[in-house]
């Protein structure tokens, strides 16, 4: 019988994230169990499908080849009967790892497991995220100790099997009606204890160390973005592989322009003579200066919109729109003469205010009918 789709097994987007995964494989698992399905014969089958689904999408690089070629990218002789062990005590492992903290799904020796991924937060300009750019960035990490290579031993020592477990790295506990496995509280899943830790790493294998790495910046990331360095996370237990960085882009306050998505906004002040009778200002852009028209009677609040002088967005065809805020500034430290001539223009306006003034005469009729 055909295999199902994967994505479909687990329930879950084809974009899924590596947490979305894990949640819906625990959900699966618990659910399908055999211990908890004693009157379904279905159980153990349905259980090992989610297993396998959870085992190829969790990986990256089998997850790549069945995205691109399905289950013929994957499978190579091995199907559900090829996964050894006990797959159902692996799947505890998996699911109790967090609470117990560690893994219970290996048997005879230290349990291997992928290093855990790591975030970083940077802060970029605004023209940095627009245009793209290249930095250096400076990182804490777990890293193979020198001294013990690895081993968490004292050198000319070595580990020995753990007494309580017997080197399986975890234990038996009944809950209930069903009983599960967990991690061994005495070597905490390894299945070896060291008699003589290592002086360098204190018998954890691994030392705190700082990298510099460079990253690049792509042309139109946003607040928010992540941009992922495989493999340059913290290392994995007992030489299990690296886990991931996500560099996360936050970006600085501009002193001139507010970011939305792919448009920007600036406010513009301009002088009450040039709203009143119109005119020409120059206005700042990203990638220099635009000139815009300022028709007569131009009021506060007034955008002006300049296509294409926006971000151009990583998943964007075409960049956003500059749109410009007219803000008209009062004149302050006045002169004598200019409040005389100030003052001669409200006379005038208050002849015919109607006229000259539209939005007040508007507004008082407003609020007149609201009292009446």
């Amino acid at each position: 019988m055909a295999k199902r789709d994967y994505y479909e097994v687990l329930g879950i987007n084809r974009d899924a994230s590596d947490d979305d995964l894990k949640k819906a494989y625990r959900r699966l698992a618990m659910k399908y169990h055999p211990d908890r399905n004693p009157d379904n014969p279905k159980a153990e089958e349905q259980f090992k499908e989610v297993k396998e689904a959870y085992e190829t999408l969790s990986n990256s690089q089998k997850r790549a080849a069945y995205d691109q070629y399905g289950h013929a990218g994957i499978d190579q002789g091995a199907g559900m009967g090829g996964m050894g062990g006990n797959p159902f005590a692996d799947a505890f492992g998996d699911i109790f790892g967090d609470i117990f903290g560690a893994s219970a799904g290996a048997r005879g020796g230290r349990a291997s497991n992928r290093g855990a991924d790591l975030q970083y937060n940077l802060e970029i300009t605004l023209e940095e995220a627009a245009r793209g750019t290249e930095t250096r960035i400076r990182v804490p990490t777990q890293e193979e100790c020198d001294t013990c290579h690895g081993t968490g031993a004292r050198p000319g020592t070595s580990a020995t099997t753990c007494p309580t477990c017997g080197g399986h790295g975890q234990v038996r506990m009944q809950q209930g009606f069903f009983s599960i496995q967990q991690a061994c509280p005495k070597c905490h899943g390894s299945g070896k204890i060291i008699p003589s830790p290592c002086s360098e790493c204190h018998g954890s294998g691994r030392v705190k160390r700082h990298k510099t790495l460079s990253v690049h910046i792509p042309a139109g990331v946003d607040n928010g973005d992540r941009i992922r360095l495989s493999g340059e996370g913290e290392m994995g237990v007992n030489h299990g592989p690296k886990g991931d960085l996500y560099v996360v882009i936050h970006l600085k306050p501009h002193p001139v322009f507010q970011r939305d998505h792919n448009d920007l906004h600036c406010e513009m002040p301009i002088s009450f003579t040039t709203a009143a009778l119109g005119g020409e200002i120059v206005i700042p852009t990203l990638d220099g200066h635009a000139s815009i028209k300022i028709p007569a009677e131009t009021q506060t609040g007034k955008v002006f919109r300049l296509r294409g002088k926006g971000i151009h967005g990583i998943r964007a065809q075409a960049p956003g729109d500059l749109h410009c805020h007219i803000m008209i500034e009062t004149p302050v430290s006045l002169t004598e003469r200019q409040k005389e001539l100030l003052r001669e223009l409200e006379s005038i306006n208050q002849t015919d205010s109607a006229r000259h003034n539209p939005k007040a005469k508007s507004f008082m009729e407003k609020v007149k009918a609201f009292f009446n």
